[in-house]
């Protein structure tokens, strides 16, 4: 078995790519014959190009009020039976870091404020991995995202992806509009895109998705922003209900599951799941539709007073009794008054995760990113 790596290693080649990616470094460890094969950047390719579902949420909190950041970052895993908090994912970077986006195994994060060169960094949490980014005019609430195919983007022994920043910006008769910076893994350098959109909304949340090759990002209005990475093309698309259609404040969140993008919506009108059809003209199609009522009789143990609850945030600025905080695979992350939750809109089952207080005396989340495990490797800048 010491020897696999170096004798006819077809067959353990086949039985170990069929396991799922979070055993890899365990099994690195058996021998030197499975540490050579799972090594190697061919069986890595192959591992990395596996649809591996979302292991678990990584959660940071700030402060409501002052510029220091909190440096805790918490992984929440999926799949277990009693859930348990992870705090020291991250300790292997040379600092602590605010995390800013994450893309199929990928994590990028920023220093922690106050510092007086900060910097961004692109890590593998799997392997412990990790580069160091330049991080021009630096700015405390700049957006981050991450574009990483493992399909596309694993060559050899290099891993090709993006990171863009989009700015909010005021050009001519005072209209806002969003341009974006990319950093290429390719060039290691920053370029700024000729690619502006014009849109008088706010990103909301401030996260964007990678799905098929197009970035999404939320915003406060009845739209989504969207750039395609490669032909550097931005455009927006219409949500499936505008703002107009509500009497109280809903609650809204984007994900991916199946390739496609969705849209997670809580308001009057129950828990409702879209899934975007077409971009150009925002066709959406329904996958699931529950009100207010069928929610708190199927899990009477978590939910009360829903509509009550739900209907009474009449402004922005309310802190709403569900918070929609993260959508992956079917996996619906959120927080219910003082409680983290995890909903699987497939077998329809709620979990009861931990209290809030869990994470400390700040209820305010910063960030909070659904992570999928990879062994792609990063080679240091």
């Amino acid at each position: 078995m010491g020897n696999v790596g170096e004798q006819n290693s077809d067959i353990p080649f086949d039985v170990l790519s069929r396991l799922p990616t979070k055993y890899m470094p365990r099994l690195k460890c058996v021998c030197k014959g499975w540490n050579h094969l799972i090594s190697d950047p061919i069986f890595m390719k192959v591992q990395s190009r596996k649809k591996e579902p979302v292991s678990g949420f990584f959660c940071q909190q700030r402060f409501r009020l002052g510029n220091e950041d909190i440096t805790t970052i918490t992984h929440i895993p999926v799949g277990k039976q009693e859930a348990k908090l992870f705090q020291t994912v991250f300790d292997f970077l040379p600092e602590h870091v605010v995390l800013l986006a994450s893309c199929n195994g990928l994590v990028c994060g920023r220093s922690c404020f106050p510092r007086i060169d900060p910097c961004l960094y692109i890590c593998n949490p799997l392997n412990h991995e990790w580069m160091r980014l330049t991080w021009e005019e630096p700015n405390r609430e700049d957006t981050f995202a991450l574009a990483f195919d493992p399909c596309r983007d694993l060559l050899g022994t290099s891993t090709k992806f993006k990171l863009i920043r989009v700015k909010q910006i005021e050009i001519e008769s005072k209209a806002l509009c969003f341009s974006f910076d990319i950093y290429s893994s390719d060039t290691r350098a920053w370029k700024k895109s000729e690619e502006i959109c014009k849109c008088n909304s706010n990103l909301y949340k401030n996260k964007g998705f990678y799905v098929e090759g197009v970035l999404h990002w939320l915003t406060d209005g009845d739209e989504m922003l969207t750039f395609h990475v490669e032909n550097e093309l931005s455009w927006l698309v219409s949500v499936p209900l505008p703002a107009i259609e509500f009497r109280s404040i809903p609650e809204a969140c984007i994900g991916d599951s199946d390739d496609r993008l969705h849209y997670v919506l809580v308001s009057q009108y129950g828990l409702q799941i879209w899934f975007l059809e077409d971009y150009f003209e925002s066709k959406w199609s329904l996958k699931l539709s529950k009100t207010l009522e069928e929610m708190e009789e199927q899990h009477m143990m978590f939910l009360y007073n829903l509509r009550e609850r739900v209907t009474q945030r009449l402004a922005v600025d309310m802190e709403p009794w569900v918070d929609l905080l993260a959508f992956k695979d079917g996996y619906l992350l959120m927080r219910v008054s003082r409680n983290i939750m995890l909903y699987n809109i497939e077998t329809n089952r709620m979990q009861l995760l931990c209290s809030l207080s869990k994470f400390g005396t700040h209820s305010t989340f910063c960030t909070v990113l659904p992570y999928s495990l990879s062994l792609v490797p990063l080679n240091q800048a």
